[in-house]
């Protein structure tokens, strides 16, 4: 497939999946998974691993995520490597037809798994040409569709794309939180043990952790750092959140607009900031702490998102890799004099991290749970379970 172009809307000889722009440009391929259409932004991964995590992660809510590497599903899927309860990406865009299952961990297949979820995807494209092109005009927006028999209606799937607003100015955080509060426990995967239990001890200092679209691996990675978790959602307020007498706060990663979600949610973190508890926040929640403070955010022209994502830690030089999913970034330039910034993008130089001079606040904008992705900034869990630990025995002296 040569970069996708406005094409007479014949279907191609086996042909059962579309890609259908909103200026009219497509993309043919073979669906599989579930039938149907679904339309949203196109975005593009470039993880080698972790297609399942990447599907389910809510931070992907109303995007198709176009895998830059080829070989997409041929492990399979199975109940352990899923992010939340349910998949958030619309569908998927890979280049090689999808094989049978190659790994002892299997449960079912990947197309299987795509059809039981509601969740299209389409084999066949050349996801090199989909980069380039998100990388030269921006993400644009798309329709997938996938029909067995190859029957498509493209002047209504065209005008699907055509009136979908785009999510600049668009609040998912409230469609993909959790609805009611969750005590967590769980730690860190093992091979043939699973997921570790833990995390109830009540002499672990206790976070109240606010899902703006969390990924279940953040929670994990909290508990493996020393903390007991409790979940509430996007919308709690503060009244709420300190009836459970925290000794931190957590603000998780979600997808949509920063400043949408901020409407409701920044006033909360503000009243969080005047307890001078330790606060925490990833991507969605870096975006949300900064907003609290007097900075603002703004769409970036292509996102990053894969696992591969160089970031310069500000404090001593070192370089982290690490996982990314955002389309929206902190600007680096307006900061208030109380907040430091504190890692950048390598790729791009665009802000990583910031902290608070006079609180007891960080943030980063990357993952660093890392599902799919390296571990090297695992210490930032633990410097925030540290810092909780330090402030409760100073409440207590």
């Amino acid at each position: 497939m040569a970069d996708p172009a406005a094409t007479p809307a014949q279907v191609p000889e086996g042909a059962t999946g579309v890609v259908v722009f909103a200026d009219g440009r497509l993309a043919w391929g073979q669906g599989f998974g579930a039938e149907g259409e679904a339309v949203g932004e196109l975005c593009f991964n470039t993880a080698m691993t972790g297609y399942q995590e990447v599907m389910t992660d809510p931070s992907y809510a109303r995007q198709v995520v176009a895998f830059t590497f080829p070989h997409i599903g041929n492990v399979g899927a199975n109940a352990e490597d899923v992010e939340a309860h349910d998949p958030h990406a619309l569908g998927c865009l890979v280049r090689e037809a999808v094989t049978g299952p190659s790994s002892f961990r299997a449960e079912v297949d990947f197309p299987t798994w795509m059809r039981d979820n509601g969740r299209i995807g389409i084999a066949g494209l050349d996801t090199r040409a989909l980069t380039r092109l998100v990388r030269k005009e921006g993400p644009p927006t798309i329709v997938i569709a996938h029909r067995a028999d190859g029957q498509f209606d493209i002047a209504a799937l065209q005008k699907m794309a055509e009136d979908w607003p785009g999510l600049e100015g668009m609040d998912l955080a409230k469609d993909v939180s959790r609805e009611q509060l969750e005590e967590w426990s769980g730690g860190k995967w093992e091979l043939g043990a699973g997921y570790r239990i833990g995390g109830d001890d009540p002499d672990r200092p206790h976070v109240v952790a606010i899902d703006y679209g969390a990924k279940r691996n953040i929670f994990r990675n909290l508990v493996e750092a020393g903390a007991k978790v409790t979940i509430l959602p996007a919308t709690a307020g503060f009244d709420e959140v300190m009836a459970h007498e925290p000794d931190g706060f957590f603000l998780s990663n979600g997808p949509g607009d920063p400043a949408a979600t901020g409407e409701y949610a920044v006033p909360v973190i503000q009243q969080m900031l005047e307890t001078k508890k330790p606060l925490f926040g990833i991507c969605l929640g870096h975006q949300m702490l900064a907003l609290a403070v007097g900075g603002k955010t703004s769409k970036m022209f292509q996102g990053h998102r894969g696992a591969n994502h160089p970031v310069k830690r500000l404090a001593d030089g070192a370089v982290e890799i690490t996982s990314m999913n955002h389309g929206f970034a902190v600007e680096r330039t307006g900061l208030p004099d109380n907040v430091r910034e504190t890692h950048v993008s390598l790729f791009d130089g665009s802000n990583c991290g910031i902290e608070l001079t006079d609180r007891p606040a960080f943030s980063v904008q990357y993952h660093p749970e890392a599902s799919p992705g390296p571990q090297d900034s695992f210490y930032l869990f633990e410097r925030f379970v540290a810092r909780m630990k330090e402030e409760a025995r100073c409440a207590n002296d």
